[in-house]
């Protein structure tokens, strides 16, 4: 699934990304940008597995909230000036 395939891109690139940020971030928003940006696979991942039409959807819906918590913090990571440019990561959100 292509929507499954590009969230598991952004993983692998939002942890490189994050290699940079203040240490003291290790525990605040580092890990809570990791865990929203993992979460969305693995729901798509986990929908796809139960079987049916209506879990699928619901676990999609999941995902959406994980990419949208995602975004926020990226957004945070931004003015917080630990990343430069987010637009080519927007973009693709």
């Amino acid at each position: 699934m292509k929507a499954w395939q590009e969230a598991m891109e952004l993983v692998k690139e939002i942890y490189q990304v994050t290699r940079d940020f203040p240490k003291e971030e290790i525990y605040g928003l580092v890990s809570q940008m990791r865990h929203a940006a993992v979460s969305i696979p693995s729901n798509i991942s986990e929908g796809a597995a139960r079987g049916g039409d209506r879990e699928f959807i619901q676990f999609l819906i999941i995902a959406r909230g994980s990419l949208s918590e995602f975004e926020t913090q990226l957004l945070i990571s931004h003015d917080l000036g630990y990343m430069r440019d987010v637009a080519d990561i927007k973009e693709r959100i």
